[in-house]
Formats: C-alpha cells, structure tokens, sequence
C-alpha cells in the first residue's frame, strides 16, 4: 500500500495549500495568467486544405515534380481567373467587356501582369490577325459587325480546340452565344512565393486580385475576380467570423446555465473567471509555441469551456454539500478537495489520453489539435482543481469579513428532491435486472458499432468553404457579429455547374523513362486514348496538357518545326517517333522552351501529362482511373496531382480515426486499470468504468452513420474525443461510489446516494457542456457545425451510459468481485465520517 500513502500525501500537500494558503494560490495563478497573456499576441491563424497536406507522402511526391517542371532562375507567376456571365459573353458589348478589363489590368503597374488569355482575345486576333495588343484588339472588336464576329467564332470553333473550353457548356458556336467565360489574367509575384491554392493562409496575389475586383466592378456588367488572393482573404475573415459568432453564444449559454448551477451571483463570477484563465493558459501557449490558429481548432475553446464547467460546477457543488454536515469552511473545503482532486486528475489523465491519440494522426493539423486540446485540458485541471477552491475558500472569508451578498448555497439535487427521482432510473435498472440489461445493452453496442463500419470518409476544398449562402439567422445579428458576405463557393459551384473542367479540376501522370526513345511521345499519347469516364475527353483522346501537346501547338507557329516534325513522324500522325533528342533541342532553343519545360525536364528523363477531369466526379473514382492510366504508359509512371493527394489525405483520415480510437481506448483502460489498483486495490474496478465509455462510442459511431455523417478533417477527431469527454461522467460516479460505499450499508443505498449526491452536478454539466460545444453548428463553416452536432450527441450519450448503464456495470462488478447481493450489508460500513456525519437519508 506504499504508492497509496504516497499519493495521500501528495493529495494533503495540495489541500494545505489550497486551504491553508488561498491567498498565495490566488496570487500565483493571477502572475501564471499574466505570463501566459503575454504569448496571445503571437497567436497567428492557419486556414485551408494546405495545412493537412504537409506530411502527406502524395503531397511530398506533388512538390517533387512541381520542382522538377520549374525554372529556379525564372519569376513566379500567379494567375487571376475573371469569370464573366449572366449576358452573352461573345456578344459585341460582352467581348468589348472583357477586354477592356483585361487592357486596365495590364495597363496597371502594381498588377504585375505577363499575360493575359480569353476567348475575347482569341475572337479579336481572328477578326484581325495583325493585333497584338490588347488595344488594338478592343479596336478590331469595335469595328466588327456581329455578322463578322459570327463567323470569327464559327472559324475558332473549327480551327482552334481550346476555345470552347473557354465557353460554359452552353455554348452554341453556330449562334455565336455563351452565357459565361473565364479569362485569365498571369502575374509576376515575389521570387520564392507562388501563387498557391490561397487555401494556406496569406497569398502574395491577395492585394493583386482585391484591386482586381475593383477594377472589374468599375467596368460594370458582371465579372466576377476569382483565384488564390480572394480565397486567401475569405479564408483568413472567416475564422474570425465564425470565432465571433460561436464564442458569445458559448458564453451567453453556459452563464445561462451557470446561472441556473450556481444560483449565486459571486460563484457565477468565480467560475467565469476560472473559465477565461483557461482559454488565456491555452492561447499563450499556442503563441509561445509557435502553434497558429487554424479551422480545427475553432472546436478547442468550447471543449475546454466544457470541461471547465463540469469541473466548476463539481467542485461548488461538492463543496456546499459538505458545508450541510460541517460549519467550518477549511475542513469542508480539506474534505472536497481530498475526493475531487482524485476524481479530476483520473478525468484529466483519461482524457488527455483521449485527447493525446490524435498524435499517431499523419496529418499534422489532426496532431496539433491534438496537443493544444491535451495541454488545454490539463491546464484546465490545474485552475478548477487548485485555484477555483483556493479563490471560493478566500472569497468566503471574505464574505465573513465584509457585507458581500450570498443568495444560495444549496447543491444541486439532494436526497428525496424531484430531480433525484428522475436520475435515480439507473439504480432501479441495477436492483432489478442489472445482468439483463447491461447483456441487452452491449449487444446493441456491438451492433452499433458493426453498422458504424460503413461510415464514409472524405475530404475535399468545399469542407473549408463557408456556404453558399449563409443562413437567415446571420441577418439578425448586429455588427461586428455579424458575418461577411462569401463569394469563393458560390464561384466554385458555378465553374462546376457551367464548365466542364474548371481549373483546379486536373489529374497529373509523372513519367519517369528516357523520353529521347523512338516509342516515348507515342507511348505517351496513346495512354490517353479512349479514357476513363471520370476524364473530360476531345473526341476519343482524354482532354491533355503535355510534351506532345506544346509541340503540336508549336508547329501551327513555326513552319520549320512543322517540318523537322513530319521529316520524323514515321505514321504522319502527327507525334514524331524517331531522332526525338533534335526535335527537343529545337523546341528547347525556341520561344516555346519555357512552356515546354513545364511538361519535361530539361535532361529529357522525366515528363508529367496532365488530363481534364469531370468536376462532379468523386476523389476516388478519379484517383483509381488515373492509377489505372498510369499503368497503360510503357515506361514507368506515377498517378499524382491535387485529387490524388485529397484521396490520400481521406485514406489517412480514415486510418488516423480508427488507429487514434483503438489507442485512446486501450490507454484509457490501462490508465483505469492501474489507477484503482493504485487508489483502491481493485483493479477490476476500471473495467467497469469502461463500459459506458464503449457503450457511447459505438453509438456515437453509429449515430453518424445513420445521420449521413462522414469521417472527415473535423469529424475524425470525435471517436476519440468522446473518449475523453465522456470518461469525465462515469468517473465522478465511480469515485463518489467507492467513497459511498464505505459509508452506506448496502450496494443499492450506495448507489442512490451517489447518483442523489452527484447526479445533479453532473445534469447541470452535460447541459452547459452540451450547449457550450453544440454552439459550433453557428459557425460559417458547416463542418464546425458537423463536428458540434456530433460532440453534443457524444456528450449526451455519455450521460445516459453513465446514469443507465454505469450502476448496472457496478452491481455485476459487486458481484464477481465486491461483497456480493446489492441489499446485503457491507460488514463495518462506517456510519459516520473522520470529519462529520454524513448527511442523512
């Protein structure tokens, strides 16, 4: 019994300071806090898909031929996607529009334009080939009848392949209609910083394409600036909206309820105080560690206001219950802090536990949510379990001393009271047929869990996105609550719905193989024939941007070329397949080198082809046709590119959930199993706190199937996070049911006593915790939401396994290894307590 003795002591050292020096403990965390607030100003934000990409092994693969296809030694470019619709956009006015927004951008210094494209360009040069600039292009335009500008986009349409890619899916080449079109506008930006996604946080192009839309506004009709510098600034407002909106309502919920708890305005502010320390400890450490603010972690601060308040509200309402039977405040504090340290620190372990598994996650976001949520929590334990009693034991004196106004010291629940009654249902459950039901109920857990196997899991942009339309309830909130207006998914959702492949939406093959053999541009063409249904195809070839395509392209421009290609196209099909090494060196020491080293390297042993796909098709589809693809090239062949990378993150995501969730629970039930052999001997005990902790995960897993829920970036976390919200319940009632039972006479007055003595405190925690986390569904972000709706169910199920299945569990435990029948009296149960009797049935 030496490792108990030793843990009482340290239990006595904490309790003589928290009694016996409140004052100083109140000092000492008041500094802690000031040095932690000092570490907020670092706190930088983190938004988009970048982040879970970093580790990824596809993603690092990505990087690697994106390197090989760039010139060290030439500028960035970014580009500006203006999409313009709702009018005829080969209309005289409506070409005339584009243009004259393309020729301002140009003309505009801090732009930095290098080239701009459009189908307005591409009808102007056909109307006058001699037009080589943007002003002389509007000029051609002007001068054009409709009539003239018809058969210039009837000749396009024959001649020229890649225009009506330009055109939305409506377009009629013989009417010379479009109702929309994307132009594009490239930039230099600063050497080393490319133009991204947008999706990582800031973006060089932001300031570029925010004076863009300005321009674009001022030309009028409806052209709308799209890329990486607007996504990078909706990203990086919408945190803040969704943090100003979720945060209020978490605390305007939880004083609601703390109210209702405390019912005393001097605890409400104790408790609230405690609360802010919290998130103060929290956010100074992700400053000083360097840890930026990022999507996921929108859900940490009411997770820790949860917990907090579960702490808070134990730890008031234990304390007032034991001021019923003991009149001097130190000893009633001695004796709540003696049971609920305890209790705390075996919450605390479990759940940084829970918490902890995350860190086994491949992508680095999942780790560091992981880490800030483990170290909040124990930060958490640190000022409700040692601060808060020291503050509520130092404001009592002082409400001895000085007319401070107390309205009530009652806890919550007590023996006989209404609220009593109705918790009570589990222990009649537990004296009527506790095998039946406890058998009954991990039969439904295994089913449960067995249907939760065919959950899906993805991830993808439109996760991060904030909808398309924000919700009516937004409109009714003042400033600066209330959100701004997004425009990147409603954007998105249109280049989806009106173009067959918008820009994100390619797949890319790295070719590794000398590509100087005779067999290797053929070999490399006819990969794409025939494709896939998921790729976007021109005729029966795949829609591709390659080596074969830059010299296809280049001989409509170079007559010698043209002619050095037929001289060694042995099939005249157009792909040279013989003395390729002198067809790249021509291509090479021409204007088009820099485009063709985009698609092979300049040793001529690597290549990448990327292929069109369709917009509405799922990641893996695309992935496996891409792969399947792959394998048709003679030489060896890689599947990569953005979605490649998306259905590997989804992969990981998956194996992240089920790995995290195998290891929270077997740590968890390690933790038990040797934290009550340590405190109480009795090892086996830890087992049956378990069960309701399994019994809730496999209905929470099951739950989300059935509500259409997928594992994704957000939801992945929640498995193992119920671990450790929900181990937080069960434990009270199991250390209030070890002090009980050598207190009461029987198994069944144990039980009533503890569900009476902490079933209330624990009502009025899943209330607060339920709301102060289901307050997530008011974030912009829909899958903030998503994990909220499913954190609030968790926390809920926990409570009824708790209240329902714990007391069962504990019988069945009496019976294999306690003292047997649940009416039968435990031989020299005390009667009364060291410090007190304990209040009366």
């Amino acid at each position: 019994m030496a490792p108990k003795v030793e843990y009482q002591r340290l239990i006595d050292a904490a309790d003589g300071w928290i009694t016996g020096r409140p004052g100083t403990v109140v000092l000492v965390f008041v500094l802690l806090t000031a040095g932690f607030a000092a570490g907020l100003p670092a706190v930088s934000t983190e938004s988009g898909t970048e982040q879970f990409s970093e580790d990824v092994p596809a993603e690092q693969a990505l990087q690697d031929v994106n390197d090989k296809f760039s010139d060290p030694f030439a500028p960035d470019e970014g580009s500006t996607q203006l999409i313009q619709r709702n009018e005829n956009v080969l209309s005289k006015q409506g070409l005339l529009r584009m243009l004259r927004v393309q020729e301002r951008m140009a003309n505009e210094p801090d732009m930095r334009v290098v080239s701009t494209e459009s189908a307005a360009r591409l009808v102007a040069r056909q109307l006058d080939p001699s037009a080589s600039t943007l002003e002389a292009e509007i000029t051609a335009v002007e001068r054009a009848t409709p009539g003239e500008i018809r058969v210039a986009v009837g000749t396009l349409t024959r001649e020229n392949p890649g225009f009506a890619s330009l055109l939305s899916d409506d377009f009629n080449p013989t009417a010379a209609s479009a109702s929309a079109t994307v132009g594009v506008v490239r930039h230099e930006v600063p050497s080393g910083i490319s133009g991204g996604s947008g999706q990582g946080g800031a973006s060089p192009l932001e300031p570029i394409q925010l004076e863009a839309v300005y321009i674009a506004d001022a030309a009028g009709g409806d052209i709308v600036v799209f890329g990486s510098g607007v996504i990078a600034q909706e990203f990086g407002t919408v945190i803040g909206d969704s943090l100003l909106i979720v945060v209020p309502a978490a605390v305007f919920f939880i004083i609601l309820f703390l109210v209702v708890a405390y019912r005393d305005l001097v605890d409400l502010v104790l408790g609230t105080v405690a609360l802010g320390m919290a998130i103060v400890w929290t956010f100074g450490f992700m400053g000083f560690a360097g840890i930026a603010f990022s999507q996921i972690l929108i859900a940490v601060p009411p997770l820790l206001l949860a917990v907090g308040i579960d702490f808070g509200i134990h730890a008031i309402n234990r304390y007032r219950e034991e001021r019923l039977v003991e009149d001097d405040p130190v000893t009633a504090m001695r004796t709540t802090t003696d049971q609920l340290l305890v209790a705390f620190f075996i919450v605390t372990a479990t759940t940084v536990i829970g918490f902890s598994s995350n860190l086994v996650s491949g992508l680095l976001p999942i780790r560091e949510f992981g880490v800030v949520a483990a170290i909040g929590i124990t930060f958490t334990f640190l000022i409700f379990g040692v601060f808060l009693p020291a503050l509520k034991l130092y404001t009592d004196e002082l409400r001895e001393r000085y007319p401070i106004p107390t309205l009530s010291q009652a806890p919550i629940g007590s023996e006989g009271s209404s609220l009593g009654g109705v918790l009570s249902g589990g222990v009649t459950i537990a004296r009527v047929a506790p095998v039946v039901f406890l058998v009954v109920v991990l039969l439904g857990s295994g089913y449960a869990a067995f249907y939760a196997s065919g959950i899906d899991t993805s991830f993808s942009q439109e996760q991060f996105l904030p909808p398309e339309e924000t919700a009516d309830y937004y409109d009714v909130l003042p400033e600066p609550f209330k959100p701004g207006e997004y425009t990147i998914t409603a954007t998105i959702n249109f280049l989806e719905d009106n173009f067959e492949s918008s820009e994100d939406d390619e797949t890319v093959v790295f070719v590794e193989g000398p590509m100087e053999r005779n067999s290797a541009l053929e070999s490399m063409w006819n990969a794409g024939e025939d494709p896939p249904d998921t790729f976007v195809r021109d005729g029966r070839h795949a829609r591709e941007t390659s080596i074969v395509t830059v010299i296809l392209a280049y001989q409509e421009r170079d007559p010698a070329f043209d002619a050095l290609v037929a001289r060694n196209d042995r099939n005249a099909n157009g792909i040279p397949d013989q003395n390729l090494g002198e067809v790249y060196d021509y291509l090479f020491a021409s204007p088009a080198r820099g485009q063709a080293l985009e698609y092979l390297t300049e040793d001529r042993r690597n290549a990448r082809v990327v292929y069109a796909v369709k917009a509405d098709e799922s990641d893996g589809a695309i992935t496996d046709d891409t792969r399947a693809v792959a394998e048709r090239y003679r030489m060896g062949a890689t599947a990569t590119g953005s979605i490649v990378v998306f259905k590997a993150i989804s992969d990981i995501i998956f194996e992240s959930a089920i790995v995290s969730l195998a290891l929270a629970i077997a740590g968890t039930a390690a933790f038990l199993l040797f934290i009550y052999w340590l405190l109480e001997g009795r090892a086996t005990l830890g087992l049956a706190n378990l069960i309701p902790i399994v019994v809730t995960v496999a209905f929470v897993a099951g739950s989300m199937r059935y509500l259409g829920f997928s594992l994704n970036a957000f939801t992945a976390t929640v498995l193992a996070m119920t671990i450790g919200l929900g181990i937080d319940y069960s434990v009270h009632l199991t250390h209030r049911y070890i002090d009980e039972r050598e207190l009461q006479p029987t198994v069944s007055a144990a039980l009533s006593r503890t569900v009476y003595g902490t079933g209330g405190a624990l009502l009025g925690s899943v209330l607060t915790t339920m709301f102060g986390i289901g307050v997530l569904v008011l974030s912009v972000f829909p899958a903030i939401g998503d994990f909220g709706l499913i954190a609030a169910l968790s926390v809920f199920y926990a409570f009824m396994a708790s209240l329902l299945v714990l007391p069962a569990a504990l019988v069945v435990w009496e019976r294999l290894f306690g003292a047997g029948d649940i009416d039968a009296a435990t031989p020299g149960a005390a009667a009364d307590r060291s410090s007190g009797a304990t209040p009366s049935d």
